[in-house]
């Protein structure tokens, strides 16, 4: 998935349906004197309804949708017939969708299994025929219900991405380099910072024709957790990861120091993420000979509080035995 098919925030308009009015009919038949009201009912209006689907990734094909209008229900009709009911109108979105109403902001629900459906805008309810009002008093009844009116909603449509594995680490940390090792994906790779913008998603293949998903999350800075850098445009993304990997370059200056800022991002943004598994991988460990890393490693044991492993992707150091390691923690 190339980052401009990526589409994770969009806003949508989003109007149900009118209910149908109802019928004052009066029977009228031949050899039939005064039969009486039958007007039918209306029919209710469409919904808006959020669906969710397994077979999408992002909010690509909501980009350019500004309006989602559901169809009024029909008008009530002789001999007690219910008016149609109006066309229900569904908006898929991939699962990780968080909707929200615009104006304030507040969450209203999150779709997160497969088939989901909520309702955004509730159709409008088709008014009463007059054969509803008939009693003992008033035997013909000359009026009817209107329908109810249609709902209409401005909301917010926030993807956050559902990944198994989540990769965590400062810019050109060699994040995208092992994604597009170990998956089909192909980000976009390069020696400056901030090379990626937007997530990738890609499928991991493991022994036995498994999978696993891997997003490489942009590049996160000290201060993020405030807005600096991409801010929480990334950080709502790790939100969803069931493991989260570290990926801290073998030739950082501290590599503790590193891992504990990303750690503390992680927790101002959003304290639940501590409670995630986490392992730590170094990357760039081709450019350490055996000694450096026998003497690396030697200091790591005694400073990082998690598992770590050296992985170099340009050279395939230690990728087989990643992929065993994030296996066997994503089945328990």
């Amino acid at each position: 998935m190339t980052e401009g098919n990526f589409v994770d925030y969009v806003k949508i308009q989003v109007s149900s349906g009118k209910g149908g009015q109802g019928s004052a009919h009066l029977h009228r038949e031949k050899f039939i004197e005064k039969g009486g009201p039958d007007g039918g009912d209306g029919g209710r209006g469409g919904h808006v309804i959020i669906r969710a689907s397994s077979n999408l990734w992002t909010l690509l094909h909501l980009k350019f949708k500004r309006h989602a209008r559901a169809g009024h229900g029909g008008s009530g009709s002789k001999s007690r017939s219910t008016g149609a009911d109006g066309e229900d109108v569904y908006i898929d979105v991939p699962l990780g969708t968080v909707v929200k109403d615009t104006e304030t902001d507040e969450t209203l629900f999150e779709i997160t299994e497969d088939g989901e459906e909520q309702i955004i805008a509730q159709g409008g309810r088709g008014g009463l025929g007059n054969w509803h009002f008939k009693n003992s008093r008033n035997q013909t009844p000359r009026f009817a219900q209107p329908g109810e009116d249609l709902e209409e909603n401005r909301i917010t449509l926030e993807l956050k991405i559902l990944a198994d594995v989540g990769l965590v680490g400062f810019p050109n940390a060699g994040k995208s380099t092992l994604l597009s090792v170990v998956t089909a994906a192909k980000p976009k790779i390069a020696d400056y910072e901030f090379t990626t913008l937007k997530p990738n998603l890609g499928i991991v293949e493991y022994r036995d024709y498994q999978t696993f998903v891997m997003a490489d999350i942009p590049g996160i800075i000290e201060g993020a957790a405030e807005g600096k850098g991409l801010g929480h445009y990334f950080l709502r993304h790790i939100e969803r990861n069931s493991i989260l990997l570290f990926l801290i370059p073998a030739d950082a200056k501290d590599i503790r120091k590193q891992y504990d800022i990303l750690l503390d991002e992680l927790r101002r943004y959003n304290p639940e993420m501590l409670d995630k598994e986490r392992m730590i991988a170094i990357s760039k460990s081709d450019m350490l000979d055996d000694e450096l890393q026998v003497e690396l490693a030697n200091e790591l044991d005694k400073t990082l509080p998690i598992e770590y492993m050296f992985i170099s992707s340009i050279a395939q150091k230690g990728i087989v035995e990643l992929k065993d390691k994030l296996w066997k923690m994503l089945n328990g």
